[in-house]
């Protein structure tokens, strides 16, 4: 405390009274508490609840398998690179590798390469082939906006987030490869469902039973990558 800043001799500090939370920051807290899936990640050692939707739609779709090289897009805190570490033995002496990217610092991984960029900056398909050595046999990506309050507008917010992350994953996808992103109910727009369904063999909507059953959250789960001239500007590697 500095000199002269604390109450004068013989007064008593007056209690300073406790800043109230907004009615919002009360029910999100109180959800906190009441959440299986979070006391669940604190206790297994997870960054984020969010863990838990990877595994589900992992094991529903089986993308992340050993030797596998993922990309996670919007990865802070860590929770998606963190399964996607197990699950491809990335830093186990294998082939396995993931890059955790995201505007947000990421404190470091084991077993990941992280990176500190904006998906939509022209070098970062450069940046992410030289941290992979290669490739992506996976794309994943969880972003989303800060929510409004107006649901239209999010809708179309987080569209343009996945769609940012379709056009990285189509530079930096091997072929056969797979793309993950989340969405909102009423899934993908129209323009973004045909430009993925033109790009992968088969594309689903998901919703893993650890999204909160009043959210409206989706996901988007494209497998098969068929590279085309017309939707990469980067040519498929050689095999």
């Amino acid at each position: 405390m500095k000199r002269g800043s604390g109450p004068g001799r013989g007064e008593k500090a007056r209690p300073q009274p406790a800043k109230k939370r907004s009615a919002s920051s009360a029910r999100w807290l109180r959800r906190q508490h009441a959440d299986p899936y979070v006391a669940k990640a604190h206790r297994l050692g997870y960054r984020s609840r969010a863990a838990f939707k990877l595994m589900e739609l992992d094991d529903r779709f089986h993308l992340l398998r050993p030797g596998a090289r993922v990309v996670d897009l919007g990865a802070a805190p860590g929770g998606w690179a963190q399964v996607a570490i197990e699950r491809v033995r990335s830093g186990q002496g294998g082939r396995g590798a993931v890059v955790a990217l995201d505007l947000t610092p990421i404190e470091p991984l084991g077993g990941a390469v992280t990176l500190a960029a904006d998906i939509r900056d022209a070098e970062v398909p450069d940046l992410v082939r030289a941290a992979l050595d290669g490739v992506a046999d996976v794309v994943l990506s969880d972003m989303a906006p800060a929510a409004s309050g107006h649901a239209g507008a999010d809708h179309l917010r987080i569209i343009a987030l996945a769609e940012a992350a379709l056009d990285l994953a189509l530079e930096i996808l091997a072929p056969g490869g797979s793309f993950i992103a989340k969405v909102w109910q009423g899934g993908a727009a129209p323009d973004l469902l045909a430009k993925l369904k033109r790009a992968f063999a088969s594309v689903r909507h998901a919703k893993p039973p650890a999204s909160r059953a009043e959210s409206a959250e989706l996901y988007v789960v494209a497998r098969g990558y068929r590279p085309h001239p017309r939707l990469s500007s980067t040519p498929p590697p050689p095999a």
